[in-house]
């Protein structure tokens, strides 16, 4: 990686100019972590605030009585206050990753209240019992205080965050980002960024091997070769570099780390194949020997009791509570052409096994009489219910029967057709390893937007994470996801 260097700086004029914006937007993402800060100051104050009120007119642990005044509760939320807000600093809640899940974030500020509340509730035990600063904090002013912190802190922090978006996409608040590599992976890392403003991105250029770095790729500017990166670096004011260079040898990755480490620069390496693979490693020891634990199925023992328990919970309450809007469906359906409302199909399940799942009919009865093909845009064969009925994704709600008898769960990936099944196994490696579960409803690819006539790779892909990544949470969470996008569908589509 040695050689003479190629790098042509940026004209003085413009490198002003990129230190100028440079500047203004570290002030401004300084400002927007004080935000954050008095964002939660506040939202922990009036919670507060609001629990004694509540618990002075709505008493429901308690019998109603005299409550002491506010003034000598102010030391006790001044201490809450102050407890919770370390343990928001020790959980990470003010070093959040770039992309963060809401619920995710949610139930993390659920975790960090709860456990700042009950440390505080001891510490005013410890240091304010038999003082002129004990209180009594009653259980119903404790639940109210609970409830309220984490609504407004999550509400609070979801204002916070939509500001920080808004700059995002103005282009005011903004990482330098900085690629390294040549191929595919820089090209489809460069396209994701650019079509997803809301990271806050903005590739400066590409570093390369090429000999003579002119040119560009996908419209960006190649700055220099693999030696240059410290003065590119420092030109540009570059924050976060990404090595995408998944075939390069180990000690080549080793020197680009080492030429990419200045000042507070995050670096971020595109995975090899064999870590693409193993998605998070494992490790195991045998015997003092560290073994590398590879594909390892995390729904298993246990776990298949646990998420089966999950299934019958949500398909029986899903069956009950929706079985009034089940049977407006079917009889709406039946009512728009002749047939039955429901319709079967085979489907390749756990272990490549097929089974029949069942939809709500959303074409004409006869509309495989001449062979099984895919669905097309504005394909004639649809019914103008059908129609609503799949983009609501409403006719797969019979699918909880299936839930119920065992051949699916809520959640897992989404089953094909046996003939299709044939022949995506020839072309996708590792495609039959996604039969290793039970087929879902909904799935971790489709909660991020694999829906349809998608990418099949890139399906499959999302589906082997989720197989050996599952966990309880992870499942509640595609459930809340699919709900929510359900109804802005639904919503969308009413008018």
């Amino acid at each position: 990686m040695a050689g003479n260097t190629s790098f042509i700086p940026p004209n003085p004029q413009q490198l002003i100019k990129t230190k100028a914006e440079n500047g203004r937007s570290n002030r401004i993402k300084a400002s927007l972590e004080a935000v954050l800060f008095f964002l939660d100051i506040i939202s922990l104050c009036m919670a507060f605030i609001l629990a004694y009120v509540a618990r002075l007119y709505v008493p429901l642990f308690n019998l109603p009585d005299e409550l002491a005044p506010m003034s000598e509760f102010l030391p006790l939320m001044v201490l809450q206050i102050f407890v919770i807000v370390i343990v928001f600093y020790f959980s990470r809640l003010y070093h959040q990753r770039r992309v963060t899940s809401r619920i995710d974030h949610a139930r993390n500020i659920l975790g960090a209240v709860t456990i700042g509340m009950v440390l505080a509730s001891g510490i005013q035990e410890l240091i304010f019992r038999n003082t002129a600063l004990d209180v009594d904090y009653s259980r119903t002013m404790f639940f109210y205080n609970w409830v309220l912190t984490v609504i407004l802190v999550v509400a609070g922090r979801e204002a916070h965050r939509i500001l920080k978006v808004s700059f995002r996409r103005r282009g005011v608040v903004r990482d330098n980002l900085l690629l390294i590599g040549t191929g595919r992976v820089v090209r489809d890392i460069s396209h994701r960024i650019k079509h997803n403003p809301d990271l806050g991105y903005q590739i400066v250029g590409v570093v390369t091997d090429v000999v003579k770095p002119k040119g560009k790729i996908n419209d960006m500017p190649i700055l220099g070769l693999y030696h240059d990166l410290p003065v590119i670096i420092d030109h540009y004011g570059v924050e976060q570099v990404i090595i995408a260079l998944p075939d390069a040898r180990r000690a080549d990755i080793v020197e680009l780390v080492t030429l990419c480490q200045r000042g507070r620069v995050d670096i971020k390496i595109f995975p090899d194949i064999f870590a693409y693979m193993a998605g998070d490693l494992n490790v195991d020891d045998l015997g003092g020997t560290p073994l590398l634990t590879v594909r390892d199925i995390a729904l298993r023992g246990w776990k298949l009791s646990l998420k089966r328990g999950l299934d019958i919970f949500g398909a029986l309450f899903g069956l009950i509570f929706l079985s009034p809007m089940l049977l407006l469906i079917a009889i709406i359906v039946r009512l728009e052409s002749p047939g039955a409302p429901f319709y079967s199909q085979i489907r390749m399940g756990l272990d490549g096994r097929p089974f029949p799942i069942i939809k709500f009919r959303s074409m004409r009865k006869d509309a495989e009489s001449k062979g099984v093909g895919w669905t097309i845009q504005n394909d004639p064969r649809i019914t103008k219910v059908g129609k609503i009925l799949r983009k609501t994704e409403l006719d797969e709600l019979p699918q909880l029967i299936n839930v119920l008898l065992g051949h699916m769960s809520l959640v897992g990936p989404r089953p094909e057709r046996p003939q299709y099944v044939q022949q995506f196994r020839q072309k996708i490696p590792r495609y039959m390893e996604r039969h290793r579960e039970k087929a879902g409803m909904t799935g971790w690819a489709q909660v991020n937007g694999l829906r349809g006539d998608t990418s099949i790779e890139e399906r499959t892909s999302f589906d082997l994470w989720y197989v050996e990544n599952w966990s309880l949470w992870l499942d509640i969470k595609i459930i809340i996801r699919t709900v929510l996008q359900a109804i802005l569908r639904i919503n969308r589509n009413a008018y």
